[in-house]
């Protein structure tokens, strides 16, 4: 079946499988939660990003292969709900941004800053360091060998629009100058975009709005 990213709480995951990787999308909690699991189709290594809440459907989602590391992409406590839950089920590494990872009240295993890499079996996914949302925000690009870049964007962008900055010109300023560096300048039209709530997108969908985004302030 066609992947569509159009998931809903309670509903079952939608899986984009590509040549290497196989993402596994469902939506979980109050917020309307995205959390991904990403298995490494050569290795059968597993990694969650967001363990955001309902511990047992993730639980579920995993399997009995377990996952090998949890990423969170920000503090915000919608996005990470259920790892404590998680964690002590699969024995994962936890990993989060730099500047987050005193405000999720799991331990961090691993500080992640912009530009490192975080691999699942034979999959190599680059972090980049995205402030304005919160001062740790991450995202992760997986650069696809087979085809187009795919990039997992936390709450920093969405369809229309970068993540809520709350009415702080400076963070918003952060924030769209940082995603448009490191996200819009160097991947092409065609990279996926997986957020943290909601539908996905495409950059090429997103890119011509930048101007106007930036003119609205939010």
């Amino acid at each position: 079946m066609t992947y569509s990213g159009a998931v809903k709480v309670g509903g079952p995951a939608d899986v984009h499988e590509l040549a290497d990787l196989m993402i596994s999308k469902v939506a979980v909690g109050e917020m309307n939660n995205n959390a991904y699991l990403l298995r490494c189709r050569a290795t059968g290594a597993q990694l969650l990003i967001d363990a955001a809440a309902e511990p047992a459907t993730l639980i579920g989602l995993i399997g009995d292969d377990g996952i090998e590391s949890v990423v969170t992409t920000h503090r915000h406590g919608d996005h990470w709900g259920a790892l404590a839950e998680v964690v002590e089920s699969t024995g994962a590494r936890t990993y989060a941004g730099a500047h987050d990872a005193e405000g999720i009240p799991v331990a961090t295993d691993v500080l992640v800053r912009d530009g490192d890499t975080i691999t699942v079996g034979r999959v190599s996914l680059t972090a980049r360091h995205l402030v304005g949302h919160t001062p740790g925000s991450i995202a992760l690009v997986y650069d696809d060998p087979h085809g187009h870049p795919h990039v997992f964007t936390g709450d920093c962008l969405f369809p229309g629009g970068v993540g809520n900055t709350h009415g702080d010109a400076a963070a918003f300023t952060s924030l769209l100058d940082d995603v448009e560096a490191k996200i819009f300048a160097p991947l092409p039209d065609e990279t996926w975009v997986y957020p943290g709530h909601g539908n996905d997108t495409a950059l090429g969908a997103e890119r011509p709005h930048l101007a106007e985004w930036r003119e609205r302030g939010w």
